[in-house]
Protein backbone atom coordinates (compact mmCIF):
# COMPACT_ATOMS: atom_id res chain seq x y z
CA UNK A 1 0.00 0.00 0.00
CA UNK A 2 1.50 3.41 -1.00
CA UNK A 3 0.95 6.47 -1.83
CA UNK A 4 2.99 9.21 -4.04
CA UNK A 5 3.23 12.62 -2.70
CA UNK A 6 5.71 14.72 -5.56
CA UNK A 7 8.99 12.43 -5.71
CA UNK A 8 8.19 10.56 -2.34
CA UNK A 9 6.57 7.34 -1.79
CA UNK A 10 4.59 6.92 1.79
CA UNK A 11 3.53 3.51 3.15
CA UNK A 12 4.94 0.47 2.91
CA UNK A 13 8.50 0.00 3.45
CA UNK A 14 9.39 3.84 2.62
CA UNK A 15 11.38 6.03 4.50
CA UNK A 16 8.49 8.05 6.96
CA UNK A 17 6.96 11.16 5.55
CA UNK A 18 6.89 14.47 7.67
CA UNK A 19 4.70 16.73 7.28
CA UNK A 20 6.00 20.01 9.04
CA UNK A 21 5.59 23.87 9.35
CA UNK A 22 4.54 27.18 10.55
CA UNK A 23 0.41 26.75 11.18
CA UNK A 24 0.13 29.65 9.03
CA UNK A 25 2.41 31.94 7.28
CA UNK A 26 3.35 35.18 8.99
CA UNK A 27 6.74 36.59 7.47
CA UNK A 28 8.79 35.59 4.30
CA UNK A 29 11.84 35.14 6.94
CA UNK A 30 9.93 33.15 9.49
CA UNK A 31 8.79 30.66 6.54
CA UNK A 32 12.14 30.31 4.93
CA UNK A 33 13.64 29.55 8.23
CA UNK A 34 11.81 27.02 8.97
CA UNK A 35 12.02 25.56 5.77
CA UNK A 36 15.62 25.47 6.10
CA UNK A 37 15.48 23.58 9.37
CA UNK A 38 13.43 20.99 7.62
CA UNK A 39 15.09 20.89 4.71
CA UNK A 40 18.02 19.73 7.18
CA UNK A 41 15.93 16.80 8.50
CA UNK A 42 15.58 16.03 4.69
CA UNK A 43 18.94 14.85 3.68
CA UNK A 44 18.11 11.95 6.15
CA UNK A 45 18.07 8.81 4.24
CA UNK A 46 15.05 7.38 6.86
CA UNK A 47 12.51 10.32 6.49
CA UNK A 48 11.15 12.74 3.21
CA UNK A 49 9.94 16.49 4.48
CA UNK A 50 6.86 18.09 3.05
CA UNK A 51 6.46 21.60 3.58
CA UNK A 52 3.32 22.77 5.26
CA UNK A 53 1.90 25.91 6.27
CA UNK A 54 -1.73 27.68 5.83
CA UNK A 55 -2.45 30.77 3.73
CA UNK A 56 -5.89 31.37 5.31
CA UNK A 57 -7.55 29.41 8.60
CA UNK A 58 -10.71 29.84 7.72
CA UNK A 59 -12.09 28.06 10.94
CA UNK A 60 -10.91 30.19 13.58
CA UNK A 61 -12.49 30.76 17.31
CA UNK A 62 -13.11 34.08 17.10
CA UNK A 63 -13.90 36.15 14.14
CA UNK A 64 -11.08 39.01 14.97
CA UNK A 65 -8.31 36.09 15.13
CA UNK A 66 -5.81 36.94 12.28
CA UNK A 67 -6.33 34.31 9.18
CA UNK A 68 -2.82 34.80 7.32
CA UNK A 69 -1.92 36.48 4.36
CA UNK A 70 -4.79 35.10 2.14
CA UNK A 71 -4.52 32.80 -1.39
CA UNK A 72 -2.60 34.38 -3.67
CA UNK A 73 0.04 36.03 -1.54
CA UNK A 74 0.51 33.17 0.65
CA UNK A 75 0.82 30.86 -2.53
CA UNK A 76 3.91 32.97 -3.98
CA UNK A 77 5.10 32.37 -0.59
CA UNK A 78 5.10 28.94 -0.47
CA UNK A 79 6.48 28.60 -3.69
CA UNK A 80 9.68 30.72 -2.91
CA UNK A 81 9.66 28.57 0.29
CA UNK A 82 9.67 25.30 -2.12
CA UNK A 83 12.50 27.53 -4.49
CA UNK A 84 14.50 27.70 -1.61
CA UNK A 85 14.54 24.88 0.35
CA UNK A 86 14.07 22.20 -2.25
CA UNK A 87 11.19 20.89 -0.15
CA UNK A 88 7.76 19.34 -1.63
CA UNK A 89 4.57 21.44 -0.49
CA UNK A 90 0.98 21.29 1.29
CA UNK A 91 -1.52 23.81 2.43
CA UNK A 92 -4.83 23.51 3.22
CA UNK A 93 -8.09 24.18 1.30
CA UNK A 94 -11.39 24.94 2.58
CA UNK A 95 -13.45 25.78 -0.96
CA UNK A 96 -13.61 24.23 -4.44
CA UNK A 97 -12.30 26.80 -5.91
CA UNK A 98 -9.21 27.09 -4.10
CA UNK A 99 -7.66 23.47 -5.15
CA UNK A 100 -6.62 24.36 -8.72
CA UNK A 101 -4.57 27.26 -7.99
CA UNK A 102 -2.94 25.70 -4.75
CA UNK A 103 -2.23 22.68 -7.30
CA UNK A 104 -0.16 25.05 -9.14
CA UNK A 105 2.47 25.58 -6.49
CA UNK A 106 1.40 22.48 -3.73
CA UNK A 107 2.07 18.27 -4.56
CA UNK A 108 0.02 17.92 -1.75
CA UNK A 109 -3.55 19.05 -0.94
CA UNK A 110 -4.14 19.22 2.68
CA UNK A 111 -8.27 18.87 3.31
CA UNK A 112 -9.40 19.97 7.47
CA UNK A 113 -10.96 18.04 9.59
CA UNK A 114 -14.27 19.80 9.59
CA UNK A 115 -14.61 19.59 5.74
CA UNK A 116 -14.02 16.10 5.63
CA UNK A 117 -17.16 15.02 4.17
CA UNK A 118 -17.40 17.79 1.70
CA UNK A 119 -17.97 15.98 -1.84
CA UNK A 120 -17.42 19.11 -3.55
CA UNK A 121 -14.29 20.23 -2.10
CA UNK A 122 -12.46 16.47 -2.25
CA UNK A 123 -13.49 16.27 -5.78
CA UNK A 124 -12.26 19.17 -6.63
CA UNK A 125 -8.47 18.47 -4.92
CA UNK A 126 -8.77 14.99 -6.22
CA UNK A 127 -9.62 16.47 -10.15
CA UNK A 128 -6.31 18.56 -9.81
CA UNK A 129 -4.73 15.28 -10.42
CA UNK A 130 -2.66 16.07 -7.15
CA UNK A 131 -2.11 13.51 -4.33
CA UNK A 132 -5.24 15.01 -1.57
CA UNK A 133 -4.16 14.29 2.77
CA UNK A 134 -7.80 13.89 4.53
CA UNK A 135 -7.79 14.87 8.18
CA UNK A 136 -10.83 12.56 9.42
CA UNK A 137 -13.24 14.41 11.41
CA UNK A 138 -12.85 15.19 14.97
CA UNK A 139 -16.78 13.73 14.71
CA UNK A 140 -16.26 10.51 12.16
CA UNK A 141 -15.35 6.92 12.98
CA UNK A 142 -12.23 5.34 11.23
CA UNK A 143 -14.20 3.13 9.22
CA UNK A 144 -16.59 6.33 8.22
CA UNK A 145 -12.91 7.42 6.12
CA UNK A 146 -13.90 4.92 3.98
CA UNK A 147 -16.17 7.07 1.83
CA UNK A 148 -13.79 9.89 1.64
CA UNK A 149 -11.03 7.44 0.05
CA UNK A 150 -14.10 6.56 -2.44
CA UNK A 151 -14.35 10.43 -3.13
CA UNK A 152 -11.48 11.40 -4.21
CA UNK A 153 -10.18 7.99 -6.14
CA UNK A 154 -13.57 7.86 -8.04
CA UNK A 155 -12.65 11.73 -9.22
CA UNK A 156 -8.97 11.79 -10.05
CA UNK A 157 -8.68 12.81 -13.60
CA UNK A 158 -7.27 9.28 -14.42
CA UNK A 159 -10.01 7.23 -11.88
CA UNK A 160 -11.15 4.86 -15.09
CA UNK A 161 -7.08 3.53 -14.29
CA UNK A 162 -6.28 4.43 -10.87
CA UNK A 163 -5.04 1.29 -9.11
CA UNK A 164 -6.78 2.49 -6.20
CA UNK A 165 -10.21 2.22 -8.01
CA UNK A 166 -9.69 -1.32 -8.82
CA UNK A 167 -8.76 -3.67 -6.45
CA UNK A 168 -6.98 -6.21 -8.37
CA UNK A 169 -4.64 -3.28 -9.81
CA UNK A 170 -3.89 -1.98 -6.48
CA UNK A 171 0.16 -2.91 -6.67
CA UNK A 172 -0.24 -1.55 -10.20
CA UNK A 173 1.53 1.78 -9.13
CA UNK A 174 0.60 4.16 -6.25
CA UNK A 175 -2.42 5.72 -4.88
CA UNK A 176 -2.91 9.40 -4.15
CA UNK A 177 -4.81 9.53 -1.03
CA UNK A 178 -3.48 9.92 2.50
CA UNK A 179 -5.85 9.76 5.30
CA UNK A 180 -5.09 11.63 8.70
CA UNK A 181 -5.75 11.23 12.48
CA UNK A 182 -6.27 13.67 14.82
CA UNK A 183 -8.29 13.69 17.77
CA UNK A 184 -12.16 12.83 18.19
CA UNK A 185 -13.88 14.96 20.27
CA UNK A 186 -14.75 13.68 23.64
CA UNK A 187 -17.60 15.89 25.59
CA UNK A 188 -16.75 19.52 25.67
CA UNK A 189 -13.30 20.91 25.50
CA UNK A 190 -11.35 17.97 25.21
CA UNK A 191 -9.74 15.60 21.70
CA UNK A 192 -8.81 11.69 22.64
CA UNK A 193 -6.65 9.65 20.30
CA UNK A 194 -7.76 5.83 19.79
CA UNK A 195 -4.48 4.50 18.55
CA UNK A 196 -6.61 1.82 16.92
CA UNK A 197 -8.11 4.17 14.13
CA UNK A 198 -4.28 3.51 12.10
CA UNK A 199 -4.82 0.04 11.46
CA UNK A 200 -8.19 0.55 10.82
CA UNK A 201 -7.78 3.82 8.36
CA UNK A 202 -4.56 1.41 6.91
CA UNK A 203 -6.88 -1.59 6.00
CA UNK A 204 -8.92 1.00 4.09
CA UNK A 205 -6.13 0.86 1.54
CA UNK A 206 -4.43 4.36 2.73
CA UNK A 207 -1.63 5.66 4.11
CA UNK A 208 -2.16 7.03 7.32
CA UNK A 209 -0.64 10.45 8.30
CA UNK A 210 -1.05 10.85 12.66
CA UNK A 211 -1.25 14.78 13.01
CA UNK A 212 0.28 15.15 16.61
CA UNK A 213 0.36 18.78 17.33
CA UNK A 214 -3.60 19.21 15.97
CA UNK A 215 -4.29 15.55 18.70
CA UNK A 216 -3.26 18.29 21.96
CA UNK A 217 -5.78 20.97 20.96
CA UNK A 218 -8.30 21.72 23.54
CA UNK A 219 -10.89 23.24 21.45
CA UNK A 220 -12.94 26.02 23.01
CA UNK A 221 -10.28 27.50 25.08
CA UNK A 222 -10.73 30.85 27.16
CA UNK A 223 -10.94 33.97 25.27
CA UNK A 224 -11.84 33.16 21.78
CA UNK A 225 -8.67 31.06 21.03
CA UNK A 226 -7.90 27.61 20.93
CA UNK A 227 -5.69 26.13 24.16
CA UNK A 228 -3.52 22.97 23.93
CA UNK A 229 -0.74 20.95 25.83
CA UNK A 230 2.41 20.53 23.64
CA UNK A 231 3.78 18.28 26.16
CA UNK A 232 1.68 15.18 25.52
CA UNK A 233 3.04 15.93 21.58
CA UNK A 234 6.09 13.54 21.98
CA UNK A 235 4.06 10.62 23.88
CA UNK A 236 1.47 10.76 21.26
CA UNK A 237 3.79 10.69 18.40
CA UNK A 238 5.36 7.64 19.96
CA UNK A 239 2.30 5.76 20.13
CA UNK A 240 1.81 6.68 16.43
CA UNK A 241 4.91 5.33 15.40
CA UNK A 242 4.88 2.50 17.63
CA UNK A 243 1.57 1.11 16.27
CA UNK A 244 2.73 2.00 12.29
CA UNK A 245 1.47 5.37 11.32
CA UNK A 246 2.91 5.83 7.59
CA UNK A 247 3.67 9.83 8.43
CA UNK A 248 3.59 12.28 10.82
CA UNK A 249 2.59 16.14 10.76
CA UNK A 250 3.72 18.77 13.42
CA UNK A 251 3.24 22.48 13.16
CA UNK A 252 6.69 24.19 14.42
CA UNK A 253 7.68 27.74 15.28
CA UNK A 254 10.62 29.64 16.71
CA UNK A 255 8.28 31.41 18.92
CA UNK A 256 5.11 29.50 19.51
CA UNK A 257 3.75 32.11 21.57
CA UNK A 258 4.11 34.81 18.51
CA UNK A 259 1.93 32.22 16.50
CA UNK A 260 -1.44 33.68 15.36
CA UNK A 261 -2.90 30.18 15.95
CA UNK A 262 -2.76 26.83 17.84
CA UNK A 263 0.81 28.37 19.45
CA UNK A 264 -0.15 26.77 22.57
CA UNK A 265 0.24 23.06 20.44
CA UNK A 266 3.13 23.87 18.15
CA UNK A 267 7.11 22.44 18.98
CA UNK A 268 9.82 25.00 19.69
CA UNK A 269 11.62 24.83 16.20
CA UNK A 270 14.83 24.17 17.77
CA UNK A 271 13.64 20.95 19.64
CA UNK A 272 12.68 19.73 16.62
CA UNK A 273 14.81 18.12 15.20
CA UNK A 274 15.54 16.25 18.74
CA UNK A 275 12.30 15.20 18.70
CA UNK A 276 12.29 13.54 15.00
CA UNK A 277 15.25 12.08 15.73
CA UNK A 278 13.84 10.07 18.51
CA UNK A 279 11.07 9.03 16.82
CA UNK A 280 13.03 7.53 14.22
CA UNK A 281 14.87 5.68 16.41
CA UNK A 282 11.59 4.27 17.74
CA UNK A 283 10.41 3.38 14.37
CA UNK A 284 13.82 1.63 13.59
CA UNK A 285 13.69 -0.57 16.46
CA UNK A 286 9.99 -1.59 15.95
CA UNK A 287 10.58 -2.44 12.12
CA UNK A 288 13.62 -4.71 13.60
CA UNK A 289 11.71 -6.67 15.71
Amino acid sequence: MLARVGNYLCGDGQPLLLIAGPCVLQTRELAMQIGETLAQLNDRPDVNVVFKASFDKANRTSLSAKRGPGMDAGLRLLEAVGADSGLPLTTDIHLPEQAAPAAEVCELLQIPAFLARQTDLLVAAANTGRSVNVKKGQFMAPTDMRYVIDKLNGSFPDSQTDPAADPDAADAKPGRVLVCERGTFFGYGRLVNDMQSIPIMRSLGAPVVFDATHSVQQPGGLGGATGGNREMVEPLARAAVAIGCDALFFETHPEPETSPSDGANMIFLDQFIGLVDRLLQLRETIESL
